[in-house]
């Protein structure tokens, strides 16, 4: 069963304090948008394990709980509310489980906003157009992005703020205009995190008996 990229539930809507600045999309980037991008990039690429807690919003929907990250490839969304509620990418697919439902589903990762900002080196100058560069006098900044092959399938807004640098939030609008936001409430550097945290085998499919 495939996993649609709204079904995969990261990141929602124009992001609060950036929304109200007036921005246009821009076809052709100032030097001030590419030094930004150069900081967002420089950030992402060192941001390679980690950890903290999340909070989702997706229209009346709120959700929380905790997540783990290793680049490339892996991360883990691990849902307190709902209780039980997994997300995982193991650096070939993006699998989810819902224990209410006993429901699995997967998509690969290639085919998930995730790709870009698990990738082994972060990239925001190749296959990827940036919509639009957002900035505020505190320094906070905001991106938006698409998949340069696949513009119409939807959006990523990532946000950035404080000193040292942190990534804030994302929102992603999928391609019939659903939107996801993801707020880190948590995120700090992780060490010698378990393999175990990115597997996450089908748990609907039972032993076949002889």
């Amino acid at each position: 069963m495939t996993l649609s990229r709204r079904d995969l539930g990261f990141g929602l809507a124009a992001i609060a304090g950036l929304a109200a600045l007036p921005a246009t999309a821009q076809t052709a980037l100032s030097a001030e948008d590419r030094a930004t991008l150069a900081t967002a990039q420089t950030y992402l690429q060192n941001l390679t394990s980690a950890q903290g807690s999340f909070v989702e919003t997706s229209g009346p929907q709120r959700r929380e709980g905790r997540f783990w990250l290793q680049r490339p490839g892996r991360m883990r969304f691990e849902y307190t509310s709902p209780a039980g509620l997994l997300v995982v990418s193991d650096g070939d697919n993006v699998k989810r489980y819902d224990p209410r439902l006993n429901v699995f589903r997967q998509v690969p990762l290639g085919m998930t906003p995730l790709s870009t900002f698990l990738a082994r080196n972060v990239r925001l100058d190749q296959g990827v157009r940036i919509d639009r560069v957002t900035r505020m006098q505190s320094g906070a900044f905001a991106i938006t992005a698409r998949d340069e092959r696949r513009p119409n399938e939807g959006s990523v807004i990532l946000a950035f703020a404080g000193s040292p640098l942190r990534l804030q939030e994302w929102t992603i609008t999928d391609a019939q205009g659903g939107r996801t936001r993801t707020q880190l409430t948590s995120l700090t550097p992780a060490s010698n995190l378990a393999s175990s945290l990115f597997r996450l085998t089908d748990p609907t499919l039972r032993p076949r008996r002889n």
